[in-house]
């Protein structure tokens, strides 16, 4: 079954009777909850208009995905993980790692290759990796990381842990023909994966109505009997909501879910990229209406949780975490000749 939501809609907050809990027609959420959602997604935002920074200052080498308009998504989904899950996705992953709570210290060192980054400086922008946070990277092959989150999910089962996979995709890797194999594989195992494709709308410089002949990204499980549904990806609430579905379904057994997140980068696809392919009206009016941190920002005001002041300290506080980041992984030394030949199999 496939449950179609119109996207990019910004729906304007209730105020709740409660002063303590926020509620818009959809689940109960407290405050410091919503509070911690929106200073992640602060974090991760911040971060990359730093790691764009550095990237323009020769710091930062090779390719650069940044995540910024998307971050409600991997938000919204680890509010719905527990400490066993893990997570695997592919080359925009630096709003993943800081949203699973990897060290923003560790992951900008690794963006400027240094030997205190998460891969020892050897992995870079595309492939960073903690075993610690269940992260499993980081993957620069489009469509790569959906065979491989379907093994975790194997692993899952097999451990009989309780965990789910969450195996994270974009909208250019979804006609990849090693997604299909997954999804069948996953569905005749019942592996306790959560298929979260990021429709952003582009995958390089095409966009998805010339690329794929079904759009509805969320009915592409059908055939492999695979439920699917497709969420406003720019609102954390609904995100995690959907995601808590989700990982019930996986839980019981059932096998696996997708969930199509409808979201937009607002940078290029690539640092490289001038994105010329799409209107700086497009992007603007994305930014102005559906902006995910703001529509948090509107619904916690609404709902008396915070006053601006104590909103801008957060920001404030994020900023001199970010730039303390920078500072770090400026400082760090770079890595040994030596490591050429190590963490690796021969």
């Amino acid at each position: 079954m496939v449950k179609s939501k119109k996207p990019y809609a910004k729906k304007s907050p209730e105020k709740s009777p409660n002063s303590k809990i926020f509620q818009n027609s959809r689940p109960r959420i407290k405050a410091e909850e919503l509070i911690k959602y929106y200073e992640k997604m602060l974090l991760i935002r911040r971060f990359e208009e730093k790691a764009g920074q550095l990237y323009g200052m020769g710091l930062i080498g090779g390719f650069c995905h940044l995540y910024i308009g998307q971050e409600a998504v991997v938000v919204g989904m680890k509010a719905a993980a527990n400490k066993i899950d893990t997570v695997i996705t592919s080359y925009r992953d630096h709003g993943h790692m800081l949203a699973y709570d990897m060290d923003p210290n560790g992951v900008m060192a690794e963006l400027t290759g240094r030997s205190d980054g998460y891969s020892k400086g050897k992995g870079g922008s595309m492939h960073m990796f903690s075993r610690e946070k269940n992260f499993y990277g980081g993957h620069g092959i489009v469509g790569a990381q959906i065979p491989l989150g379907t093994g975790l999910a194997f692993m899952h089962k097999y451990n009989d842990d309780g965990g789910v996979c969450h195996a994270y995709c974009g909208d250019g890797a979804i006609n990849q023909g090693q997604v299909y194999e997954s999804f069948n594989m996953a569905s005749l195992w019942k592996l306790p994966v959560i298929y979260v494709i990021e429709n952003n709308r582009y995958g390089m410089g095409t966009s998805i109505e010339r690329a794929s002949a079904v759009v509805d990204l969320a009915e592409r499980g059908k055939s492999f009997d695979i439920p699917g549904e497709q969420v406003n990806g720019m609102d954390v609430v609904e995100v995690r909501t959907a995601g808590e579905k989700a990982s019930k379904w996986c839980r019981a057994g059932k096998g696996p879910y997708i969930i199509e997140m409808k979201t937009y980068r607002y940078r290029g696809h690539s640092m490289s990229d001038p994105a010329k392919y799409r209107s700086k009206e497009e992007v603007s009016k994305v930014r102005q209406e559906t902006d995910p941190i703001d529509t948090l920002r509107d619904q916690i005001l609404v709902a008396g949780f915070a006053n601006e002041v104590e909103l801008k300290e957060i920001d404030r506080q994020v900023k001199i975490s970010v730039t303390a980041a920078a500072e770090f992984a400026q400082q760090s030394p770079e890595p040994d000749i030596a490591e050429l030949y190590t963490d690796i199999t021969a």
